[in-house]
């Protein structure tokens, strides 16, 4: 009996043509149970496909090759802020020249003075101009470390999971591919979250640094540049973070499951990248991200990773030492500011700080049941001391109240009159 077309019925539509492909891969017909199989890699490669699309996305929005912030000082967004800097740190130095000469009388202190406003001064320029430069090769050389770290070899995290849908325990399972490829799409969109922060925090910084080095010409003083870098460093190599898993990467290795926790982990740790790396408002990105997880899901799972991420804090304006404070973009930024007008010699009266309106709601009510439980005992213990006092015991039966050295009665002495020549009885 000769065996039918299998993908006869499909003549004449687009699917015919598919059909045949899988059927017949080399022209030839195959035998019946071949498409089946066919089909069947074709899905695995598809996932697999699939899961090696993401893993780079992963990489490229984690640390990314390029930055939007100007690789080049003559790029038309960073020129008016260098323009603004330059001269800024011309009028400072001319200003300096301008008060030496004035004070010239005093001598050396004033010479000294002149001459490291002319050295920070000639610094602070070079500096505005080599700032974009330096900031793209640490961008570059922080991706390449970060790929090197993740995806280089057998021991790296994604190279493990892709070696797992191989040759895994649970490779063959659809559940467990299922599972790895949800892991995967819920890191992407936190690695996009730590995409966009980084990349407006590094472009704002560096348009800042020209401002921030013209500080430099007064005379030297660091202070304003030293927390600028501080932040921007932070920002830049804030993905380094994630190699806390790396000790972790072999105990995974194997398993599709045991892959997918650890991405989980990654998200909880991007999370924290931005709470703590990404300055001023860095905080409240990660709470909106937190209560926009937990607002659309009651998953335990979801919610403590969400929390891990971004922990319960009290936003801080002037707080009491022992909460577990954040300042507010506004104080932060406050308090920056006034670092940067310390450098330029000016001075900013330091603003007392409260918690926020809405910190202090919470505060009162985690609190409320502590504060309930404190005034009843202290309610309770001034009721004890009323009622001891208004009622005091009575004393216990045969006990009397004795006074000291009582002494007993005996016979009543009398002394000899004088001239009886006796003497007095002992």
């Amino acid at each position: 009996m000769v065996d039918k077309d299998p993908c006869g019925l499909l003549k004449g539509t687009p699917g015919y043509d598919y059909c045949r492909s899988d059927h017949q891969p080399g022209g030839g017909h195959s035998s019946p149970g071949a498409g089946g199989s066919s089909v069947t890699d074709g899905a695995t490669d598809n996932v697999k496909d699939l899961a090696d699309s993401l893993i780079k996305k992963l990489i490229g929005l984690v640390a990314p090759k390029n930055t939007w912030a100007p690789a080049k000082s003559d790029n038309a967004l960073y020129e008016p802020f260098l323009w603004l800097g330059q001269h800024l740190a011309v009028a400072i130095f001319v200003s300096v020249v301008v008060v030496c000469a004035l004070t010239a009388w005093q001598g050396a202190p004033r010479l000294r003075q002149m001459g490291a406003s002319t050295g920070w001064a000639l610094v602070a320029v070079a500096g505005m101009g080599a700032v974009p430069g330096v900031v793209m090769l640490l961008n570059r050389a922080v991706s390449e470390a970060f790929t090197a770290a993740f995806n280089s070899n057998e021991s790296t995290l994604f190279t493990i999971i892709r070696d797992d849908m191989d040759h895994g325990a649970d490779a063959d399972n659809p559940v467990a591919k299922l599972l790895i490829i949800a892991a995967l799409v819920v890191a992407l969109a936190f690695a996009a979250l730590v995409f966009m922060t980084r990349q407006i925090g590094v472009l704002i910084f560096v348009c800042m640094a020209p401002l921030v080095l013209a500080s430099l010409a007064r005379g030297g003083d660091t202070s304003a540049v030293k927390a600028w870098a501080t932040k921007l460093l932070g920002l830049m190599f804030a993905p380094f973070a994630l190699l806390l898993l790396s000790p972790f990467v072999q105990l995974a290795k194997g398993s599709l499951a045991v892959d997918a926790v650890l991405l989980v982990a990654a998200d909880a740790l991007m999370l924290r990248m931005i709470f703590h790396g990404v300055p001023y408002f860095g905080p409240k990105v990660a709470r909106g991200a937190r209560a926009f997880v937990e607002n659309r899901t009651d998953s335990r799972l979801a919610r403590g990773v969400v929390r891990a991420g971004a922990p319960d804090v009290y936003e801080r304006e002037n707080a009491p030492a022992k909460l577990r404070t954040v300042d507010t973009p506004g104080r932060a930024m406050n308090q920056d500011r006034g670092v940067l007008f310390a450098a330029y010699g000016g001075t900013q009266r330091n603003r007392g700080g409260q918690l926020t309106t809405a910190s202090t709601i919470r505060q009162v009510r985690e609190r409320a049941d502590r504060t309930a439980a404190l005034t009843r005992e202290r309610q309770r213990a001034r009721d004890a001391g009323r009622t001891q006092t208004a009622n005091p015991p009575a004393p216990a039966a045969g006990s009397q109240r004795t006074t000291p050295a009582a002494r007993r009665p005996g016979p009543r002495r009398t002394p000899n009159p004088p001239g009886s020549g006796q003497t007095p009885n002992p």
